[in-house]
């Protein structure tokens, strides 16, 4: 069961200053729950329906520092982001970005990506195509929010998310740079190049025009129908099938 002082303290945990402040995050539902339980991640609070402890009790036998709290459905609901709670919800520890170390490899960089569901397609989009780094400007939604987390479906396990101001990053990096963008080249006849940062833009303002003006490739995905602009998290999926699939 649980307290009054653990409810309130993981309630807290859906709001950014908390999660700053606790360096810790939500992970929910048993899928994601799951990949995080047979990481060696830090998991602090392990609060599941009884039959779903009982049933994975060798994933829980695996973090032996975790309080695991039996909580009833009507708890789980009044604890969860979620609007339909799935039987487990975790506590896990250390949300501290990395230092910013020199990538060179390809890389995914976010100029005020604002939804929530955009910025977790996009880590799981990264995840798919095995982009290791993830570079969010700081006007970017908080990479650890419980939706973010929800809708990477564990790509935070294997993508390194990294927060900086983004012109000093293209500067100072010798990747070459490719905005997405709607006014640029077609993608469909972009000659392919090794590695590079691709920049994804803000929902409604698209990428800002002084990171486009250091961009050594602007891309674009070229409209056929009458829709007036496409999601942020469908353009970086489509782009990176064209730039880095095979």
């Amino acid at each position: 069961m649980l307290s009054k002082t653990q409810s309130k303290y993981i309630r807290s945990l859906a709001l950014l200053k908390f999660r700053k402040e606790n360096k810790c995050f939500i992970a929910e539902g048993e899928k994601i729950a799951g990949e995080w339980l047979e990481s060696a991640e830090k998991i602090q609070i392990i609060a599941g329906l009884e039959d779903y402890l009982h049933e994975n009790k060798k994933l829980l036998a695996k973090h032996p520092g975790a309080s695991v709290i039996t909580v009833s459905e009507e708890e789980l609901k009044s604890i969860s982001t979620l609007q339909t709670p799935n039987k487990v919800l975790l506590v896990v520890s250390d949300t501290t970005m990395p230092s910013l170390e020199d990538i060179d490899d390809w890389c995914i960089a976010l100029d005020g990506v604002r939804d929530p569901g955009n910025m977790g397609t996009i880590l799981r989009i990264a995840d798919w195509f095995g982009i290791q780094h993830v570079v969010c400007a700081p006007d970017c939604v908080d990479a650890w929010s419980p939706k973010v987390v929800q809708a990477a479906m564990g790509a935070h396990l294997r993508v390194k998310i990294y927060e900086t101001e983004l012109t000093a990053f293209i500067k100072n990096n010798r990747l070459p740079a490719l905005a997405a963008t709607l006014g640029g080249d077609n993608v469909y006849d972009f000659k392919r190049i090794e590695k590079g940062i691709l920049i994804i833009g803000n929902e409604a303002k698209g990428v800002h025009q002084d990171l486009i003006d250091l961009c050594a490739h602007k891309l674009t995905i070229p409209r056929l129908g009458g829709a007036e602009s496409l999601n942020a998290g469908v353009s970086a999926g489509i782009l990176c099938a064209l730039l880095l699939g095979k």
